[in-house]
């Protein structure tokens, strides 16, 4: 469970479907607080859950529902308008269930779900792929190395900053003289 706190000194615990709603309000902005949710992360939420299916429901059901909750002037919808919002969708899921039995089939394809992230941002967090001096910031297991990896250390070896194999050069010259002695 996730303890949020509304300014007074004892932690509120929150449901999994507020879980939810908070991580996919949150999701992609760093300003958010996870009160309100964007028209975007609606929409994202409800694809990624399995609300949309493609046949009863649809991404344009979706964004009317959205439109029908806010409030006039508003571009979010609070946690109440969500639930509102996700009732309006369960009738029209689950035609032949009840509103109440409707309302918690939808909860339950929520509860607990997080954001996925997938496609471009995938390939663009993958630290194996990086190549020449964004590869020097990260370590094999693709943690940052922080300001280590940001910091230009000035080296006075000789060697170019990305090079792996210093020091062999003076053991491949020097090698030891097998045989006659001069």
């Amino acid at each position: 469970m996730l303890y949020f706190s509304l300014g007074s000194s004892t932690p509120v615990e929150l449901t999994a479907l507020e879980e939810a709603f908070r991580r996919f309000a949150i999701h992609g902005d760093t300003r958010a607080t996870g009160k309100e949710m964007h028209g975007k992360n609606w929409s994202k939420l409800c694809k990624d859950c399995g609300v949309i299916d493609g046949k009863s429901i649809t991404l344009t059901d979706v964004d009317i529902v959205f439109s029908k909750v806010k409030k006039k002037s508003a571009r979010n919808i609070t946690y109440d308008e969500f639930k509102t919002a996700l009732a309006e969708l369960a009738r029209k899921k689950y035609k032949d269930k009840t509103g109440e039995e409707a309302e918690a089939e939808v909860f339950k394809l929520i509860e607990g779900k997080a954001p996925v992230i997938a496609g471009v941002t995938v390939r663009m967090k993958d630290t194996s792929k990086f190549t020449g001096s964004h590869k020097e910031r990260f370590d094999p297991t693709g943690r940052g190395k922080g300001k280590a990896g940001r910091e230009d250390i000035v080296d006075t070896s000789g060697y170019v900053s990305g090079y792996k194999h210093r020091g062999t050069y003076e053991k491949k010259v020097n090698k030891p003289t097998v045989g006659k002695p001069m």
